[in-house]
């Protein structure tokens, strides 16, 4: 024990709480401050959902106009997903469908599936020496339909500011099934702006479209909040199995830098919107891209997961600064 405080949340800690009012009113929260200037909000009924992150006390990721949405007021058809799209710094897509809405062998799929919606069946947390973690277990299970379960741990160092998501998937149906999972990871102001350093290097970058593809010298390049834009995605593919993107503030003299398995996790998005208040960079690993299972699935791009099979991924989250 320290003889210095009284309880150990002067030093860091776990705390949970629930919100109050508006759409997320009844939300459980899990707020992690590791001691050392990172803190995260993490949303068990957001399917263990990375809702605020701020390093230093300085914000990194991006809200949407949406705030907090409870799963209670998710509209499950089309692109009724954006309605409840609280974004923040992450919210999981997939596992049904990743990407826009679409009709894949007869059933109808809608905007990056229902796992950010659904709330866990059993979330807790714990310390050790080196880490909080948390725990949640979140089933996107139905009648006579898919069976996947998603079991998330996430690692907040208490050693240096990083942390660690660890998902395993989980087919406990008995048939095989199709499923995509997307890290929408999102990146808001002040790190994000037109001075922010975008660095990805991969080894070949694709726009998603023509309008994409008429400002592809600048993918990397940020720009100010602009009236009536349209968001660019651009697909990033890694020659080595390290894939990693990064964001850097020269203003704030900090950042963040993500890693993960690019064979694994093969279809990296950068999506650009540099709206007025929809001012946003995803930074986006995935397993597919957000085009549509049934183009993933005309593509060859499209992964499957056979009855009692077990996937797991990794995604590694890293302050940077420069002092």
């Amino acid at each position: 024990m320290n003889p210095y405080i009284g309880h150990d949340s002067q030093l860091g800690g776990v705390e949970e709480c629930r919100l109050v009012g508006g759409k997320g009113d009844g939300m459980r929260i899990f707020q992690v401050n590791n001691g050392k200037g990172l803190e995260l909000m993490v949303s068990p009924d957001r399917a263990g959902d990375i809702t605020r992150l701020k390093f230093r006390g300085i914000n990194m990721s991006y809200m949407s106009p949406c705030g907090y949405v409870a799963p209670t007021y998710y509209e499950g058809m089309g692109s009724g997903w954006l309605k409840s799209f609280t974004a923040g710094y992450l919210t999981t897509c997939g596992l049904s469908a990743v990407g826009a809405p679409c009709v894949d062998e007869g059933e109808e799929l809608p905007l990056h599936g229902t796992i950010a919606n659904l709330p866990a069946e059993h979330a807790y947390w714990e310390e050790t020496r080196e880490a909080y973690i948390i725990h949640a277990v979140v089933k996107d299970e139905v009648l006579f339909g898919r069976k996947l379960r998603l079991k998330r741990r996430l690692q907040v160092s208490r050693e240096e500011n990083s942390f660690e998501i660890c998902d395993t998937i989980e087919n406990t149906g008995d048939r095989t099934e199709p499923f995509e999972i997307l890290y929408h990871m999102n990146m808001g102001y002040p790190l994000l702006d037109e001075d922010s350093i975008v660095t990805i290097p991969s080894a070949s970058v694709q726009p998603r479209d023509d309008h994409a593809a008429k400002d592809i010298a600048n993918w990397m390049h940020m720009q100010k909040p602009t009236a009536g834009y349209r968001e660019r995605c651009y697909y990033h593919k890694f020659a080595h199995e390290k894939g990693m993107a990064s964001i850097f503030q020269p203003k704030l003299k900090l950042g963040l830098e993500i890693t993960f398995d690019s064979r694994e996790l093969d279809g990296f998005v950068e999506w650009k919107m540099m709206g007025i208040r929809d001012y946003v960079l995803g930074l986006e690993c995935g397993n597919c891209y957000p085009d549509g299972r049934d183009v993933m699935r005309k593509s060859g791009m499209l992964k499957f997961i056979e009855p009692g099979e077990k996937k797991t991924y990794t995604v590694r989250v890293r302050m940077k600064t420069e002092e």
